[in-house]
């Protein structure tokens, strides 16, 4: 380690621009952020890679591997940087961690869900990263929705043309039709199905063990912007305690479960 840090200079690693930005702010920079160029660097000296690939918020920490790879007298690997991905939200990357992310194991109705979610000026990014239509299909989308087309027509080609890749195009058509129903306020035939116990339940507990959000927290979250539904009805108390019986629990547009609780 210590041979390893005596190969590059701590001007060398502060030249990262988001490095630079803290000093001027005075934010703190802790060592292990000076110690991680050099230890993904040193991946490239231990495999003698010809080629990188990374994302372009990764591009000082590739060079960075270029470095250190004619320090160790190899010939410096060639970089290929990739545009980031903006998540659902628009703002962060996708991310599992951020909880913004289109899993490739989605199922085929949650993937176009989720890909209908996005807004519209973000769907043309996603056009541009993710389809394979070519630059001029999709201008010709991109003038027609400017012209007056409902942008909704041109994200359903991208929400259909995704599912079809990752499932097949039966999958592609019959997640349009569950999203449309949905839409109109009506219940998928399929959904995940839970069996609890310890009624009468608190209505949090109910929704995270149904899986329908990851804790109690987020369930009184959504409680609180009116996000839950139990059987069609909007339910907005953070006390209620659910009666044994079987129920359909939604939340939001897309989360269903239904849930025998006793």
């Amino acid at each position: 380690m210590i041979e390893l840090s005596a190969r590059y200079t701590v001007a060398r690693i502060l030249e990262r621009e988001d490095f630079t930005k803290r000093l001027k702010s005075g934010t703190p920079i802790s060592v292990h952020e000076l110690l991680y160029p050099l230890m993904q660097g040193y991946d490239s000296v231990a495999l003698k890679s010809d080629l990188e690939l990374g994302g372009t918020d990764q591009k000082f920490n590739l060079l960075v591997g270029r470095e250190l790879q004619r320090d160790y007298g190899m010939e410096p690997q060639c970089i290929l940087t990739m545009p980031l991905l903006e998540g659902l939200d628009g703002i962060e990357k996708m991310s599992k961690s951020k909880n913004n992310y289109v899993a490739l194991t989605d199922a085929p109705n949650d993937m176009f869900g989720k890909l209908m979610s996005i807004s519209d000026d973000l769907m043309w990014r996603y056009f541009e990263l993710l389809s394979f239509r070519t630059k001029g299909e999709i201008a010709i989308l991109h003038d027609e929705t400017e012209a007056g087309r409902n942008p909704r027509d041109a994200k359903v080609r991208l929400a259909q043309e995704i599912v079809a890749r990752f499932h097949d195009a039966r999958a592609a058509d019959d997640a349009l039709v569950d999203f449309e129903h949905r839409a109109r306020g009506g219940i998928p035939d399929e959904m995940p199905e839970y069996s609890l116990i310890g009624a009468p339940l608190a209505i949090a507990q109910l929704l995270k063990q149904a899986g329908l959000v990851p804790s109690t927290s987020e369930g009184l979250r959504n409680l609180d912007q009116g996000g839950v539904r139990i059987d069609g009805v909007a339910i907005g108390d953070r006390g209620l305690k659910v009666r044994a019986g079987r129920y359909v629990v939604q939340v939001g547009k897309r989360r269903f479960a239904r849930v025998t609780l006793s």
